[in-house]
């Protein structure tokens, strides 16, 4: 279900979203990463992913997610669920004047796709990265280096 936009700022403002980050590893054990367009976290590397819309179950949400991020749908059942996160930014989708909250399913697909077959509507860039460079660069958000620092 898409609220319009004053409906969603509003959402946005008292709670938190749901959603599902796709942490996505091909053979050579390297992280598919997007550089962000939008707000929150825009300008830095993240892994693809999305809210979950109301009335929408978590089976659903994935294969939506998956087509949309990477351009292919994949079930649930092809993933491994590695633990629920929080996200928490200063900003929001349309500006600064509040914050966001994230509760993030995470998930771990292992995936080998090409580059230029990705969708660019979230990312405008996407790069593999080693778990070396990936945990040491300033421009990989912190919220994607929880996904892979041991607990």
């Amino acid at each position: 279900m898409f609220l319009s936009e004053s409906k969603f700022k509003s959402v946005l403002k008292s709670t938190p979203l749901i959603s599902i980050d796709l942490i996505v590893e091909n053979k050579k054990k390297q992280i598919l990463l997007g550089l962000r367009l939008n707000k929150p976290a825009k300008g830095y590397w993240f892994v693809p992913g999305g809210r979950i819309f109301k009335d929408e179950t978590m089976v659903e949400a994935f294969s939506r997610l998956t087509k949309e991020e990477l351009g292919v749908e994949l079930q649930l059942s092809d993933a491994t669920f590695i633990g629920p996160f929080e996200h928490f930014y200063d900003d929001n989708f349309s500006g600064d004047d509040f914050s966001t909250h994230y509760v993030v399913l995470g998930y771990r697909i292992k995936l080998d796709i090409p580059i230029s077959q990705l969708p660019t509507v979230q990312h405008g860039h996407y790069q593999w990265f080693d778990m070396a460079t990936l945990l040491s660069v300033d421009d990989v958000h912190c919220h994607t280096k929880l996904y892979f620092i041991t607990k």
